[in-house]
């Protein structure tokens, strides 16, 4: 009996892990006893490429690609792949964690999609989560595929790109990005992202708008703040930073944009000021912190001295 038995039968715990598979996947057997595939081991398991039907070669079923992005693999050869039983593999698809496969008569074709879904799934399995939190996860990164085009989030287009942003966007797997947060991976901190423009969903992985974003907001949360109170706090600082941005845009809109200069001067022009803009921004900034934070420490050693709550009283202030 494989060890994913335990949690197989109908009526299971969805949220209960299970555990590693140690040994290799279960004969044909177990993927003609599931429904679901039907006769996935009936040619012996072979997989199934473009330029071979069952020769195990290297070409993608479009043509092109690795062995993993073009490959269709059967059941069987699909559990091998990631490490995991054929009866995992049936186990996940009833709880609607792979999407379903495609059908050739009785046979179920599986590709890297697949795969790469399943290595997500067992490392945050790995990590420490439960299969009910990692179908959350997985619902909020499909809704985060549905919406718009990676493109449209990140604002790619470079016909429409502004020249003031130069921010390198980061592809990452869904475990890649849970490595950034530990212990901060939630449904809810995933849609929050996705619907603020910091991710994008790209076929199987993950992206993030900004490298400096997303290293800030790690340590941010390396430090003890909750991703949660971060992104918040990302949503306050967007509406500031749009008003800052609507003041230098009617700035240059009332004295550059004059309709008797030639668009190109104008263009060159705009791309000059971008970095004083950034650098009065910075500055200001830069002040506005030294007094708030100023301001805020010079609070709490009052509290302190004063032996507020939370704190222990200086001896020499009694």
């Amino acid at each position: 009996m494989g060890t994913s038995d335990t949690y197989t039968g109908q009526g299971g715990n969805q949220d209960q892990q299970p555990q590693p598979d140690s040994h290799a996947p279960e004969p044909d057997r177990a993927d003609a006893a599931d429904g679901a595939d039907g006769a996935d081991g009936a040619d012996g398991g072979r997989g199934r490429n473009a330029g071979s039907d069952g020769d195990g070669g290297d070409g993608g079923i479009d043509g092109g690609g690795g062995p993993e992005e073009g490959r269709e693999y059967r059941a069987a050869e699909l559990a091998e792949a990631a490490g995991i039983t054929t009866r995992t593999l049936r186990f996940y698809r009833e709880r609607r964690l792979l999407p379903p496969p495609r059908r050739s008569g009785r046979v179920a074709w599986y590709n890297g999609h697949h795969l790469a879904r399943l290595r997500s799934i067992n490392a945050l399995l790995a990590r420490g989560h439960t299969l009910g939190g990692i179908a959350d996860l997985l619902a909020a990164f499909e809704k985060g595929r549905d919406s718009r085009s990676t493109a449209e989030l990140l604002g790619m287009d470079e016909a429409l790109t502004p020249p003031f942003s130069q921010e390198e966007p980061v592809r990452l797997t869904p475990e890649e990005l849970a490595a950034y947060f530990p212990g901060h991976e939630s449904a809810q901190n995933l849609s929050t992202s996705l619907e603020l423009g910091y991710l994008a969903v790209q076929g199987d992985d993950l992206v993030h708008v900004s490298r400096r974003l997303l290293e800030a907001s790690s340590a941010l949360v390396h430090q003890g703040v909750p991703l949660a109170a971060v992104l918040d706090a990302g949503r306050d600082v967007r509406a500031h930073v749009e008003a800052i941005a609507d003041t230098f845009a009617e700035l240059i809109g009332t004295h550059l944009l004059a309709s008797d200069r030639d668009p190109e001067l104008i263009a060159q022009a705009a791309e000059r000021l971008r970095p004083y803009t950034k650098q009065v921004v910075d500055a200001e900034l830069s002040m506005a912190l030294d007094r708030k934070v100023r301001t805020a420490l010079e609070a709490w050693l009052r509290a302190r001295r004063l032996g507020g709550p939370g704190t222990e009283a200086d001896p020499e202030s009694t």
